[in-house]
């Protein structure tokens, strides 16, 4: 059993408070930095580019995710919209991250003149390993919790964080909860250790780009996996918008990687697939005068 999180502020100096929240998605900043410094490297690429370029992504996917936070639970920021737009931040949502942050990447390698496949396979694993550290934040903020399970590793949440539904007097203080956020941080961690190494093994049969989108196909499936054990997400028409968000993702990713891979088909296959094969020339041999 998860049992109940320390305090969700981890120091305090003066006014300002240092969260656990934030402090995570710091480190996972960091370790992505480290992750994709490795990658770029190791496929011949511009490593100083990504200091720069992962603040500005880093800023997007925060403005993108804390959007989808603040609409996803409208609920409860609609009655104060100054403690959804200012910081400290207690919740993002990563679908809206991972759009804003998708455009800003594609910004920069245009700008930068840079080819985008291999970036996107230096990001798309960092991307993984990132989600992974920074989803513990949600843990100390006691949110990004399921459907109660009595599974062992059912995670307690005290009553002033709970949703209506699950309240302390509606279903008693024992109950324990499904930890979304554990899920997803096992998911990205194995995501971010299997598709580099798969990606390294095949390296002479992957095509570039690949082994990015795989990562956000892999994301894109874990939150479609988990969206229905979530309480009060977000609905559109009885649907978690999730559903129609991440979908939408996967399917765009899908089709991108099959445009790769016929993109990378040999030209010369290609052409002789369309060509019809030629009978071979008859040629008509001439007799030989024989000379007197």
């Amino acid at each position: 059993m998860l049992p109940l999180p320390p305090d969700s502020i981890l120091f305090s100096i003066g006014p300002l408070a240092i969260r656990w929240y934030g402090l995570l998605y710091a480190v996972g900043l960091l370790v992505a930095y480290q992750f994709m410094v490795r990658e770029a490297k190791r496929r011949k690429l511009n490593a100083d580019l990504i200091a720069n370029g992962l603040i500005i992504i880093s800023i997007a996917a925060l403005v993108g995710g804390r959007l989808y936070h603040v609409i996803d639970g409208w609920d409860r920021y609609s009655a104060n919209l100054i403690g959804a737009l200012i910081p400290p931040y207690e919740g993002l949502g990563a679908p809206g991250g991972l759009i804003t942050g998708a455009i800003a990447l594609a910004i920069l390698l245009r700008r930068w003149r840079q080819s985008p496949w291999g970036w996107v396979d230096v990001a798309g694993p960092a991307i993984l390993v990132m989600q992974a550290i920074a989803r513990w934040g949600n843990w100390f903020n006691q949110e990004l919790y399921g459907l109660p399970t009595d599974l062992p590793w059912g995670l307690a949440i005290d009553c002033a964080h709970r949703t209506v539904a699950t309240s302390c007097s509606a279903i008693g203080e024992g109950a324990r909860f499904h930890p979304l956020f554990l899920y997803e941080s096992l998911s990205g961690f194995a995501g971010a250790l299997v598709l580099p190494a798969l990606g390294e093994r095949l390296k002479k049969r992957v095509t570039p780009g690949l082994i990015g989108l795989s990562a956000i196909a892999w994301y894109a499936v874990t939150r479609l996996l988990l969206e229905g054990l979530r309480l009060e997400n977000w609905k559109v028409g009885g649907v978690p918008t999730a559903y129609f968000v991440m979908g939408g993702i996967l399917l765009v990713t899908l089709l991108i990687a099959a445009a790769r891979v016929r993109s990378a088909m040999p030209a010369t296959a290609s052409r002789t697939a369309r060509k019809p094969a030629r009978s071979p020339a008859r040629t008509t041999a001439k007799p030989k005068r024989r000379r007197i």
